[in-house]
């Protein structure tokens, strides 16, 4: 609207313009702070996300240090029991 369109207007007309605007931006200003709570939302949730991805990765370690060690253990008795079937000759000094 333009300048010579508004100074025709009449005081009712304004107001209700007014009152119009400011119903407008009471309901954009809603909509901000739900979105900005959306989006807060959101940003929760991914943080979380990379907790639990981080954590998974930790606990993944974890695992293959246990399996490694289970390895070794495995690998230790079998030594052990090959060396009980087969005894070393002992060195006479």
């Amino acid at each position: 609207m333009t300048d010579k369109e508004l100074r025709k207007l009449t005081r009712a007309e304004l107001l209700e313009m007014l009152i119009s605007q400011m119903k407008e931006n009471e309901r954009l200003q809603e909509q901000v702070e739900e979105l900005a709570a959306q989006l807060e939302d959101r940003r929760i949730m991914l943080e979380e996300a990379g907790s639990i991805a981080e954590a998974s990765l930790r606990l993944n370690g974890v695992f293959q240090a246990a399996e490694k060690a289970a390895q070794q253990y495995l690998e230790n008795i079998k030594r052990l029991s090959d060396e009980k079937i087969t005894p070393r000759k002992e060195v006479r000094k």
